[in-house]
């Protein structure tokens, strides 16, 4: 069974914010008690926070789809809804929020970093919010807002100083169990370790984390073996350590061109090349890998490479690589810029920015998109007149009608407020900018009984073509 998920695709989904209530006072004597519709609850947010007692992607591989509650609807009597509990997803430290196209959202590092992958959406305003001097008794309320949700991708980066690389059964599985309190899986077989392997290494006053990556093979890069599931474990480390089997019983290997094969692997993956390295000539208790290693130094210290012999049997070098390892990590993390606290910037928009815009699109429909006019579209009712009659008042003191204007628009040309997969049409009618005084009975406006030209225009033209087939389909060519 699968213990170890480095990489996971994850549908989250915030909840919905609850409906508006449209609702009218009513106590005995009192027949006009006024409105006291309450206001939708908000809908829960989905959160991904680091916690560093988490290891894996494990859960998200078995349970991709993750939802937070919804807003509960108000209610009458002024009681407002509950809104949605947030849902809180904890992820190893170390992983990289992508969306489905690749793009980086996030990179959580640090315990106890978030992240809102979806946000709720917003509860609907109630009766008794949206009653004004102008608009005593509304017949409506808004809609809740409908949650965000996306797909996303979870890949985990092991925060890690340093990290083993080489051949399999190279010896870095002994290596870290020695140097660390870890006990990985060793054995003499080609790829034992199939996860990460995390230590904790002390040397002097400095203390450091060294991970053991599953073997690498020429082709990695290219998802040969295990290398390319795991790769992107050593983008974080500092310094890279060339574990090279001295040992080995493979007659077409040797050490030399056992580096050879992982440096083309590492260039072929990419942004590895400015990370110091050093060559670790492992298992030289054995004499034959002590005489091998004597032979090949020569000509690793002439590509400039840092050289240690050592052995996880005999413990032999162990010591000297330990500490050179911390001086490099702490040369890192003072060469590395002090995090600073997150400034608060603030961005007032602009003076002339109306917070939205009308295009011409080639079939002759005028768009309108923006944050306000799209949120207050999801949160009418379609279905009453008045609350209608309210989105039209709000749009117009917006300014769209004045917008439309200036882009040509004329009465009865269509007007889509929304992106293309999810907007609503209409033909556009200036008369439409009257005020909330033409109300008449609740739920209605007057101004959708006034005569619409362009849709008299359509119904005639579906008159015509139905007289038409009623005419062809009497017609006896034989009489």
């Amino acid at each position: 069974m699968t213990t170890f998920v480095d990489r996971v695709e994850l549908h989250v989904a915030a909840g919905n914010g609850g409906h508006g209530c449209a609702s009218v006072h009513r106590e005995k004597f009192k027949p006009l008690g006024g409105p006291d519709g309450g206001n939708g609850g908000r809908g829960g947010d989905v959160t991904l926070v680091v916690d560093q007692s988490v290891t894996t992607l494990l859960d998200y591989h078995h349970s991709p789809h993750r939802k937070a509650t919804n807003g509960k609807p108000g209610e009458g009597g002024n009681r407002s809804g509950k809104d949605g509990t947030d849902l809180v997803l904890t992820v190893p430290d170390g992983t990289v929020v992508l969306d489905r196209r690749g793009n980086v959202l996030a990179d959580l590092v640090g315990e106890g970093t978030t992240y809102v992958a979806a946000q709720g959406g917003r509860g609907g305003l109630g009766n008794a919010a949206l009653a004004s001097a102008r608009r005593k008794a509304p017949g409506f309320a808004l809609l809740g807002e409908p949650g965000y949700e996306q797909d996303i991708v979870l890949e985990l980066k092991t925060v890690a100083d340093v990290a083993l690389v080489g051949y399999p059964s190279a010896g870095k599985s002994s290596l870290i169990s020695v140097l660390s309190a870890a006990r990985p899986k060793i054995a003499d077989y080609p790829f034992t370790t199939l996860v990460p392997n995390l230590g904790v290494v002390t040397a002097g006053s400095t203390v450091y984390t060294i991970a053991d990556v599953p073997g690498l093979i020429p082709g990695a890069s290219q998802g040969k073996g295990l290398g390319l599931e795991f790769l992107r474990h050593v983008e974080r480390c500092s310094v890279l350590v060339h574990v090279l089997d001295t040992a080995t019983l493979e007659s077409e290997r040797d050490p030399l061109s056992d580096l050879d094969a992982i440096e083309a692997e590492l260039k072929e993956y990419g942004g590895l090349e400015n990370r110091p390295r050093i060559v670790v000539l492992n298992k030289v208790d054995i004499p034959d890998g002590k005489d091998l290693a004597d032979i090949i130094r020569p000509e690793l210290e002439s590509r400039g490479f840092q050289i240690f012999e050592v052995s996880a049997v005999s413990r032999e070098g162990l010591k000297e690589l330990s500490f050179a390892l911390a001086g490099i990590v702490g040369q890192a993390r003072a060469a590395k810029p002090k995090e600073e606290a997150t400034r608060i910037v603030i961005r007032p928009k602009a003076v002339d920015d109306a917070g939205f815009t009308v295009t011409l699109e080639e079939d002759g429909l005028y768009r309108v998109r923006g944050e306000k006019p799209e949120r207050w579209v999801r949160q009418t009712d379609f279905n009453n007149d008045e609350a209608v009659g309210y989105l039209a008042d709000r749009l117009n003191r917006l300014g769209v009608e004045d917008e439309l204007m200036k882009a040509g628009a004329r009465a009865g040309d269509g007007v889509a407020i929304g992106a293309e997969d999810n907007a609503v049409v209409f033909d556009w009618e200036p008369s439409m900018a009257a005020g909330a005084e033409m109300l008449g009975r609740r739920g209605e406006d007057h101004r959708f009984e006034a005569p619409r030209p362009a849709a008299q225009r359509r119904r005639d033209r579906e008159a015509e073509r139905d007289e038409a087939t009623r005419e062809y389909e009497g017609f006896d060519p034989f009489a």
